[in-house]
């Protein structure tokens, strides 16, 4: 197995820790969390591995991201996201 560069590990520790985030959420809306990330990360998978400032442009959005769906206030994300922006509802 090829060895992952230092880029290539920071994305999969992003990865991961949206997953660990998500399992963080309610019950019954943890499966949008985890299919909105998963969404995400797919949709860059055509992106070149050498396209380093693209892929450093999508660690810090994914990161603002994860910020802000991470919250205790956030517990729901809609179920339809329109173009991989996907939206969010605030708790009660």
């Amino acid at each position: 197995m090829k060895r992952l560069t230092g880029l290539q590990r920071e994305v999969l520790s992003l990865y991961r820790t949206c997953l660990r985030e998500a399992r963080k959420k309610p019950e019954a809306t943890r499966q949008n969390f985890i299919r909105f990330a998963r969404d995400e990360f797919r949709s860059h998978l055509s992106i070149d591995r050498k396209d380093f400032d693209t892929i450093e442009h999508l660690l810090r959005v994914g990161r603002r991201k994860l910020e802000v769906y991470s919250g205790e206030g956030l517990r729901m994300l809609f179920d339809s996201f329109s173009g991989g922006s996907g939206g969010c509802r605030g708790g009660e």
